[in-house]
């Protein structure tokens, strides 16, 4: 039983026993009073009975009169005059009559008023002796009426003293549910401050567990600040901020292998001369101008979403621009933006020479880096400032205009062209631990089946993702359903359907419809998305987490020093980016990193999993540094289903 429940019966207990008290107290001192006066009334009409007989000379035949015509007024239960040896001389008894009051309450409260007696007198003689005993009909009728009135008070009373109690314990309650949230929201992973209750005992307690929040947060920044440095030793040159390039590789492999990948662009970048500058004006000086260089760069991937600068080696540096179809606008501004920065160190000469190339998913990465070097090679041989594109064949027949992309997706959902594809996930022992299942689609029966990379950047632009997401939701849950036996099935939620208003009401109905098999359907967002939306993604959590569906971040690692703003959505697990994953076995830096990742994650209950695991080594490396499981291509052969 619950503690406010005990309360309230405490303090209904304690009203009706004050109450019922009070009533019954009430109720016997009434009929002591109406017992006394009842005794006190016989006593005076017996008197004055006997002293009227006792004035004349009384006679059997007048005493009868007397006590006939007294009698009669119907005032008395029992009128009696008997002589001095006790036999009656009149006697008149009352007949049984309605009392005034039920009879279960005659029975439970009895009023028995002491009879009067008298004696009559004649001269000098006693002539008899006069009993008389009074209606206690009326009595009763007095005692019944007084009881009504005081229990409609006391009724009163109770429902005063009950809103007023009910008051006092909602006050008590809501801090106390505040307080009971707080717990439950820990045990949930989310890591929540409340504010302090005006009642003394809980605002104790919800000191103590704010003060607990605060040095969970605060243990867990330390150690984030502490692994984002070694993040950056392990994957960031140390002079210019930029990429090292085994991180950037990691990263064009990713953005290329990626079911979700989009394509994009690739510019090469070499800084002319950079062996002279340095003879001519020394180490510092060249410092200087790689730091100028790598600002200018940086710059140019900040302008795409999830771009990425990075210095190869000591002159060549790289862009990767994912999603970006107009990559040769940015490379030219790019060079516009190095000549300037270069002007005071060149000499005159050549700033750089830029390479280009766009690709799509699932391009050979090789095949990529050859195509745009010999584009740079060939600006080079110029020996001036310039940009090339390494222009490819295509025969692209996916629609041209946002029309189009909008006729062909709507068609392909009418019809029921969409699909999930199923990649295994498993766990630290090898065993399956769930399916990934990421959406794939096509535009006519006859089709393609085309991955997610393909359609949803202008699925985005024509913000038709939400519906995309509802499909992909549905068919999982269908496909749990179908096998009772799969431990789990994990859809991938796009970022821009939180910002559409029904989304999420329609998302909770269509999980309301398969309550069975909503514990098995687990749901991510990218960490960028999630990020980015993080009011919306939260309040998409809690309502998840109420429903038992499982909640988590995919591609997780590039905003680690964010980590604190996780406290409060109560995830349940973290995919960890190809990025870090890819050679982990050979990179010292990522495995540390990696492993206090592990250690954060773990301590607040979340399951860390790997992204893009490619080969044995890998995820030998992986489970030795504590993460829960791995996906990839180096774990589908392990896999029993």
């Amino acid at each position: 039983m619950s503690m406010y429940r005990q309360l309230w019966l405490a303090i209904v207990a304690s009203m009706l026993l004050a109450l019922g008290g009070s009533l019954l107290a009430s109720l016997l001192s009434a009929r002591g009073y109406l017992e006394s006066q009842l005794a006190i009334k016989n006593t005076d009409n017996a008197t004055a009975l006997a002293l009227s007989l006792s004035q004349g000379n009384p006679d059997a035949v007048i005493a009868d009169l007397v006590v006939a015509s007294l009698f009669d007024s119907g005032h008395y239960e029992l009128i009696r005059i008997t002589d001095p040896a006790g036999k009656p001389i009149s006697e008149r008894v009352s007949e049984a009559k309605e009392a005034g009051a039920p009879a279960w309450f005659i029975h439970l409260l009895p009023i028995a008023a002491s009879p009067g007696q008298a004696q009559i007198t004649s001269g000098w003689k006693q002539f008899g002796t006069v009993t008389l005993v009074s209606h206690s009909r009326f009595a009763y009728g007095a005692l019944w009426k007084s009881a009504y009135e005081m229990v409609l008070a006391l009724c009163v009373a109770g429902v005063v003293g009950g809103l007023l109690g009910s008051m006092v314990l909602g006050r008590i309650r809501k801090p106390l549910n505040t307080v009971i949230e707080q717990a439950r929201a820990i045990t949930q992973r989310r890591f929540v401050t409340v504010d302090e209750p005006k009642v003394p005992e809980l605002k104790q307690l919800a000191i103590a567990m704010n003060a607990t929040v605060g040095r969970l947060k605060s243990m867990f920044e330390e150690e984030a600040s502490r692994l984002e440095v070694v993040r950056q030793e392990a994957n960031f040159d140390p002079l210019t901020g930029l990429a090292n390039r085994s991180h950037f590789m990691a990263r064009l492999r990713q953005c290329i292998d990626a079911e979700d990948s989009v394509g994009g662009g690739l510019v090469l970048v070499r800084l002319a001369n950079l062996a002279e500058i340095n003879r001519r004006l020394g180490r510092q000086a060249t410092d200087d101008f790689l730091k100028a260089a790598g600002n200018a760069i940086a710059a140019c991937a900040r302008s795409v979403p999830n771009g990425v600068g990075a210095r190869l080696n000591g002159a060549d540096f790289a862009v990767l621009l994912p999603g970006d179809r107009a990559g040769i606008a940015l490379a030219r501004q790019l060079l516009a933006q190095l000549v300037q920065v270069a002007a005071p160190f060149v000499d005159g000469q050549s700033s750089a020479w830029l390479g280009v190339g766009q690709f799509d998913q699932g391009e050979d990465m090789g095949g990529l880096l050859a195509r745009v070097d010999l584009a740079l090679a060939s600006v080079e041989a110029g020996h001036a400032d310039g940009v090339l594109e390494a222009l490819r064949d295509t025969t692209d027949e996916m629609p041209r205009t946002a029309d189009q992309w909008s006729v062909m997706i709507l068609r392909a959902l009418e019809h029921g062209w969409v699909r999930l594809i199923s990649f295994p996930v498993v766990n630290a022992e090898g065993g399956l631990s769930h399916r990934e299942c990421p959406l794939r689609l096509m535009f006519d029966e006859k089709g393609e089946w085309l991955p997610a990379g393909r359609f949803l950047p202008v699925a985005e632009r024509l913000k038709l993702t939400p519906a995309l997401d509802l499909a992909a939701v549905q068919l999982g849950l269908k496909e749990l359903r179908a096998q009772p036996q799969l431990n789990g099935l994990a859809i991938n939620l796009s970022a821009s359907s939180m910002q559409d208003s029904q989304f999420g009401a329609r998302l909770m109905s269509l999980i309301d419809t398969h309550k069975d098999v909503a514990r098995r359907l687990w749901l991510e967002v990218s960490e960028a998305g999630a990020l980015q939306h993080l009011p919306a993604f939260k309040v998409l959590c809690n309502q998840l987490k109420s429903r038992g569906c499982r909640t988590g971040l995919e591609h997780y690692g590039h905003h680690f020093s964010q980590i604190g703003l996780l406290h409060e959505l109560g995830l349940d697990y973290l995919k960890v980016d190809a990025s870090f994953v890819r050679g982990v076995d050979a990179n010292a830096g990522n495995a540390a990193f990696l492993k206090g990742l592990c250690s954060i994650a773990h301590n607040i209950g979340l399951q860390v999993l790997a992204e893009g695991v490619a080969t044995s080594a890998e995820l030998t490396a992986l489970v030795g540094l504590g993460f829960d499981g791995a996906t990839g291509p180096g774990v589908q052969s392990s896999v029993v289903d």
